[in-house]
């Protein structure tokens, strides 16, 4: 009697552990390529299988070293809190830069073109909700350093976007051309000890925003200096002599405010 109800507990709890793995989260990745006026990018695409229907979905802009295993890190994260998430290509062919100087003059072309910047932001989207998987009206998109630079430029220039999340990323400060084209919500997450992002740059961009009665939030970390959310971030400045670092208080804290930013658009 004693080895049957031995053997019974034993099958109960294998049963409860198995069910408890299949209600977690199962997460698809798929390598994508789209297309922006003939030129093809490559994209990580990130949902969690076990959940039923679509359900929002967010696009993640990469730093200046390209479209990395960071930027998909964070596609993955985002699936795992039930997002369909999409790491995009802003650059073509998922090129990437290996010294900082490549990555200047990468992150340079793309910013002084906005025509093409836009195209190809919006190629990604397209692509998003092309995706059985994502609930088309309900879209935010998120960027790391020139990301989150570009997701701001994205949110002002009109892109029917619910919100946008940028991580020390650097600020547009012009004036915004058409204030009631603009639909996004915006959460600046920045660090407040930044080189990068120099006071001036924050307030000329808070003074845009105002003007233009756009909705937004800026947040700044104590501490924090450019890449704070990039645990690799130490071993690149170091060695290539710039001024950025993990912070790990940070990034948690910001990615705390994405969620909550999220759950409010």
């Amino acid at each position: 009697m004693k080895n049957v109800i031995i053997i019974l507990l034993i099958f109960f709890i294998s049963f409860s552990c198995s069910n408890q793995k299949k209600e977690g989260p199962s997460i698809i990745t798929k390598e994508v390529s789209y297309t922006a006026n003939e030129t093809t990018l490559k994209g990580f695409l990130a949902y969690d299988e076990n959940i039923k229907g679509a359900r929002p979905g967010v696009i993640v802009v990469h730093e200046w070293w390209g479209h990395n295993q960071y930027a998909r890190k964070r596609a993955i994260m985002l699936a795992e809190l039930g997002y369909t998430a999409l790491a995009i290509d802003m650059y073509g062919d998922g090129k990437q830069a290996n010294h900082p100087d490549d990555a200047g003059k990468f992150a340079m072309a793309v910013m002084q073109n906005m025509p093409t910047a836009k195209a190809r932001f919006e190629a990604g989207v397209k692509f998003l909700k092309e995706q059985p998987q994502t609930d088309v009206k309900k879209i935010a998109a998120i960027g790391y350093c020139f990301g989150g630079g570009v997701v701001l430029r994205m949110a002002v220039s009109g892109s029917n976007l619910n919100g946008v999340v940028s991580f020390h990323g650097g600020l547009p400060t012009d004036s915004v051309a058409n204030p009631k084209q603009v639909k996004a919500k915006l959460l600046v997450c920045n660090g407040a000890d930044d080189k990068f992002v120099p006071a001036e740059q924050i307030d000329s961009f808070k003074k845009a925003m105002v003007d233009a009665g756009i909705n937004f939030k800026f947040v700044n970390y104590p501490g924090a200096i450019h890449a704070f959310s990039n645990p690799d971030a130490d071993s690149l400045g170091k060695k290539f002599n710039i001024p950025i670092a993990y912070n790990k208080q940070a990034d948690e804290e910001s990615w705390k405010d994405m969620k909550e930013f999220f759950k409010e658009i």
